[in-house]
C-alpha cells in the first residue's frame, strides 16, 4: 500500500512544499551560478530512473566544465568552482532533484540514480535498485554516502528495496539532515567525488 501509492503522494506533497519553501534560495542560487558559470546554473545529465527508465537529473552546476574526457578529469574535485564548493558543502545542489520529484522521476528516498553506463555492469541483484523510484537521498547515503565501498553501497541500496515501508523513509530523512548539518562522507578523498565504478 504505502510503496505502492501512499509513497508516491507523500513525496508530490513534500516536493511541492519543498519547492515553495526554497523558492528564494532556489531563485538566489540560480542567479549567482548564472553569473559564475557564464550563463549556465544547471546541471543536467541522463540517469536511469524506475525499471531502468532515463530521465534527466537536475542539480546546480557546481563544476567547471571537463577539459577532456579522461577519468581523473571528469571526476576531479579540481573543476569544482569556490561558489561550488560552498554548496556542495551544505549539498544545495541537490535540491532541484525536487523537481525530479515533483515530475514523478525520483523520490525523496530511494537508491541514489547512478550513471547510464553502469547499466550493463549489473548483477542480477543489483539490479533491484531500479525496482523502485531513485531518490534524493537513501539508506545508502545515511550510511555513509561517499565513504563507504560500491558492493556495501549496493548492499544497502538492496535493502532498502526490500524492506521499503514508511518509518524507513522517516528515518532516513531525519539521518540525512543530520548528516547534512555535520557533513558526514561527503568525499572519500581529496581529488575524487567518487570512485568509478568498474562493475564486478
Amino acid at each position: 500500500m504505502y510503496s505502492n501509492y501512499l509513497k508516491r503522494f507523500f513525496d508530490f506533497i513534500l516536493s511541492c512544499i519543498g519547492l515553495l519553501l526554497l523558492s528564494p534560495i532556489i531563485i538566489s542560487i540560480s542567479c549567482i551560478l548564472f553569473f559564475v558559470n557564464k550563463g549556465k546554473p544547471f546541471f543536467l545529465q541522463p540517469r536511469p530512473g524506475k525499471d531502468g527508465i532515463t530521465f534527466k537529473i537536475i542539480k546546480f552546476k557546481t563544476m567547471k566544465d571537463a577539459k577532456s574526457q579522461k577519468e581523473e578529469d571528469l571526476h576531479s574535485l579540481s573543476r569544482v568552482t569556490k561558489v561550488g564548493t560552498f554548496i556542495r558543502k551544505y549539498s544545495l545542489d541537490e535540491i532541484l532533484q525536487l523537481i525530479n520529484v515533483f515530475k514523478g522521476e525520483m523520490a525523496l528516498v530511494g537508491p541514489r540514480p547512478l550513471l547510464m553506463e553502469y547499466l550493463a555492469l549489473y548483477n542480477l541483484e543489483q539490479q533491484k535498485r531500479h525496482h523502485v523510484r531513485p531518490g534524493i537521498t537513501g539508506w545508502a547515503q545515511v550510511k555513509g554516502r561517499n565513504a563507504i565501498s560500491w558492493p556495501q553501497k549496493f548492499e544497502y541500496d538492496i535493502w532498502y528495496v526490500e524492506n521499503l515501508r514508511f518509518l524507513l523513509d522517516i528515518k532516513i530523512l531525519f539521518l540525512t539532515l543530520k548528516k547534512v548539518f555535520v557533513k558526514e562522507g561527503v568525499n572519500t578523498n581529496e581529488n575524487l567525488t567518487m570512485e568509478v565504478w568498474k562493475g564486478n
